[in-house]
């Protein structure tokens, strides 16, 4: 085994993990609603609320992991211009992905955190 199949396998494993992050987590979070739902100690807009932060979050870090993974492929290995150029495309969708699921979940940008942080604890 040469270090680009070593490399190879190592994104492989990596892009598994990420792969693993999403199934895992969107099961984990569809059992918490399910239980909630039957247990019924929340409204139901509440509870869909909380589910879709938690499904977006488990997305968010499988994205995460899987941008990794095709770093450690095309970086790490042989880049071409080529490679280099499907990567920036790779992670260019990811990140908007990553940003939009942000905004969604939070209701505000991600930079504005520490703003709103700092709002919250004046009032």
């Amino acid at each position: 085994m040469d270090f680009d199949e070593i490399v190879d396998d190592v994104g492989r494993a990596v892009d598994l993990a990420g792969v693993a992050i999403i199934v895992c987590g969107a099961v984990a979070a569809t059992v918490v609603f399910l239980s909630r739902l039957l247990g019924r100690r929340q409204a139901l807009p509440d509870l869909y609320r909380l589910y879709r932060q938690n499904l977006g979050r488990t997305i968010l870090l499988g994205l995460e992991v899987l941008v990794a993974g095709d770093i450690i492929r095309t970086v790490a290995a042989s880049p071409t211009l080529g490679s280099v150029a499907v990567l920036a495309a790779i992670v260019g969708v990811r990140t908007f992905l990553s940003l939009s699921l942000e905004i969604e979940l939070e209701g505000r940008w991600p930079w504005r955190k520490a703003a709103a942080g700092v709002d919250r604890d004046r009032g």
